[in-house]
């Protein structure tokens, strides 16, 4: 079947394409941020490595309070109104912080505070992706717009960093935070043309909701499972590889631009991953999304043997591919199997459950290398990785879920 209209008849659907468009360009903007505020602090008085992790620790640790915080509201107020308020707050935190590099009046606290606010936006913004997405489109459609939704991420991520790069260079890095800003702008003006979702309309306490959010969660063994496999393999394996693997880069492969190359062919993999999944609506959902993560072991296998440049890339590629089937495929499994009423408390715990070992695992990388060598410990992360998919799948819930595809009825609109 070749990729045509019936590969893409999901973009039939108005809403659907303008949440795209402004998603898209929101996810630019923060391909760029990075790189941008990055060079900033570097270049503030007092700047420096530290304070360079410090802006981005600050950041993560906001994102991760805020979740769960962000699933409530989500299900109290509906998914549209809680991803419309977090984008204005983006767009409000990253112009004020484009000013201030502008005139050059900004200290390192300011743009600490600022990365705190840029934080809680972005964990109000992620739950209501799961509960907005299936009131865009047909039940039959999901994974089609997942898919795409998905490709949007490593196309962004390959073109924000050298856009950014090429800003800096022209201008600053204050201009580079205003196109950041400006990209929020655009996904505030998508949000804000689509219709209100009818929220559940929860009216008990912040505690009380999470209480029935997280008994929803656990309930579901296949949903536990597998956020808890994805947490340690982002602990075990993700970040040694992405803290090492440029290390190794530049000991063996060729430095910065053999690191880039690797990441590049990443992200094309995962392009090519969410373009072979259009149009298709394979069984069984839940296991080949677990299987696709193996491929997340491919690259970090690649570096643990010494192997050449090309196979790495090779190797990452495949491992973008991976990433794209394990991504959408998860995704729809939640937007179809859990019901509206708790899909954003759902999404939140999924979520935390998924990143928060990630920033231990950073910190402790380097350290941990020092002592048992970094091809070891990538290693070890291989064998845990394609060990644990294994002990995953063989878990009943897992093994046997969408054996009974749900009705269609099951999942509706966000509500």
């Amino acid at each position: 079947m070749t990729l045509g209209t019936h590969r893409l008849r999901v973009l039939r659907h108005a809403r659907f394409r303008r949440f795209l468009l402004g998603q898209s360009t929101s996810l630019l903007g923060s391909g760029m941020n990075t790189i941008a505020t990055t060079f900033a602090v570097l270049r503030l008085p007092g700047g420096g490595v530290d304070a360079v992790g410090g802006v981005m620790a600050a950041r993560i640790l906001a994102v991760l309070v805020v979740l769960l915080l962000g699933g409530v509201l989500t299900d109290r107020i509906g998914a549209r109104t809680v991803m419309l308020a977090s984008d204005l707050l983006r767009f409000g935190s990253q112009g004020v912080l484009a000013v201030l590099l502008l005139t050059q009046s900004v200290r390192i606290w300011e743009v600490v505070v600022l990365a705190v606010a840029l934080g809680i936006g972005e964990g109000g913004f992620m739950p209501g992706l799961s509960a907005l997405v299936p009131g865009l489109v047909s039940a039959e459609e999901l994974a089609d717009a997942n898919a795409l939704l998905e490709m949007a991420r490593p196309m962004t991520a390959i073109a924000g960093p050298g856009l950014a790069g090429l800003l800096v260079s022209a201008f600053d890095a204050g201009t580079v935070v205003a196109v950041d800003a400006v990209s929020y702008g655009v996904s505030v003006v998508a949000l804000a043309g689509l219709p209100l979702t009818r929220p559940a309309g929860l009216r008990r306490g912040l505690f009380s909701e999470l209480g029935r959010g997280w008994a929803e969660f656990t309930s579901r063994t296949w949903l536990w499972v597998t956020t808890l496999h994805i947490s340690l393999f982002n602990f075990v394996l993700w970040a040694p590889f992405l803290v090492l693997g440029p290390t190794l880069a530049q000991q063996r492969l060729g430095g910065a631009k053999a690191w880039g190359l690797v990441l590049a062919l990443e992200g094309i993999g995962a392009i090519v991953g969410g373009l072979a999944l259009l149009g298709r609506k394979p069984g069984r959902a839940l296991t080949w999304s677990v299987a696709a993560s193996a491929g997340w072991a491919v690259p970090a296998a690649a570096l643990a043997g010494r192997l050449p440049l090309a196979w790495v890339a090779a190797a990452a590629f495949l491992a973008g591919v991976g990433a794209a089937v394990c991504t959408t495929l998860a995704a729809t499994v939640i937007q179809r199997d859990v019901p509206a009423e708790v899909r954003g408390r759902i999404s939140a715990f999924d979520g935390l459950g998924a990143f928060a070992l990630g920033p231990l695992g950073l910190a402790l990388a380097g350290p941990v290398s020092g002592v048992v060598g970094a091809e070891r410990l990538l290693g070890f992360g291989v064998l845990w990785q394609l060990a644990a998919v294994g002990v995953v799948l063989a878990v009943p819930s897992v093994r046997r879920h969408g054996a009974n595809p749900l009705p269609a009825e099951r999942v509706g609109a966000a509500r």
